[in-house]
Formats: C-alpha cells, structure tokens, sequence
C-alpha cells in the first residue's frame, strides 16, 4: 500500500485508497477552515437576501398569500431588488423573481405582485 500526503498537514500516512486526511483532526480542521471561508463569502448575499424576505414578510403579514403593492413601498423599505433566489419566465413572458418562499413580479412600473409560495 503506497503512502499519501495529507490533504492538510502533507504528512505522509497508509490507509484506504480513498482516504486524503492523516487523522480526524486534521480532516476536522479542513473542513472548518473550507466552512469558514464559505461563510465569509456567503454571509454578506444571505443578510441582503434574510432582509429581503423580511421585507416581503412584513408587507404580506401572516396569512395573506397574494398582494399588490406599488413599488415606492419597496424602495423605502430599501428593498434590494438585484438578489434573489431563483426566477423563471411565466406564460405570460413576465419575470417572477423568488426570494426563498415569497415571489415577486412587477406588475407594472408602479406596482409589484407579492406572492407566498405555498408548501
């Protein structure tokens, strides 16, 4: 069985063909150190995308499924238009724009439809 450096530390270790860390600490420390530079990366889109859902959320309220808004109330709510998501074309060659379970579209140049998306 030839010897493998370890994805980490590159020390040199035997084992199965599969494994690339010497020991379990050095693949938790891999994995926390890959962790953290997701995060730092991630974490500055989710608080924009966190405060957009927290937007729709509070425009909608509690039980309503569908409301048109105009989009001036969007916009002092700071409302940031540019993440989402995920969006998809619909029939009537509009966009919909998704942020986590809410949707949007604009309706026209004054008025948005909020949408929540059912389980």
């Amino acid at each position: 069985m030839p010897s493998r450096k370890c994805k980490l530390c590159k020390s040199l270790f035997n084992g199965r063909t599969d494994k690339i860390f010497c020991s379990p600490s050095c693949k938790a420390s891999y994995h926390q150190k890959l962790r953290k530079v997701t995060l730092s990366a991630t974490e500055p889109i989710d608080t924009i995308l966190h405060r957009n859902r927290s937007i729709l959320l509070e425009i909608m309220g509690k039980s309503a499924t569908q409301k048109k808004v105009p989009r001036i109330l969007l916009d002092a709510k700071k409302f940031n238009w540019k993440y989402i998501t995920a969006y998809h074309i619909n029939s009537h060659q509009k966009i919909v724009h998704y942020v986590y379970d809410f949707s949007w579209m604009i309706f026209s140049d004054q008025e948005v439809l909020i949408r929540r998306l059912h389980s």
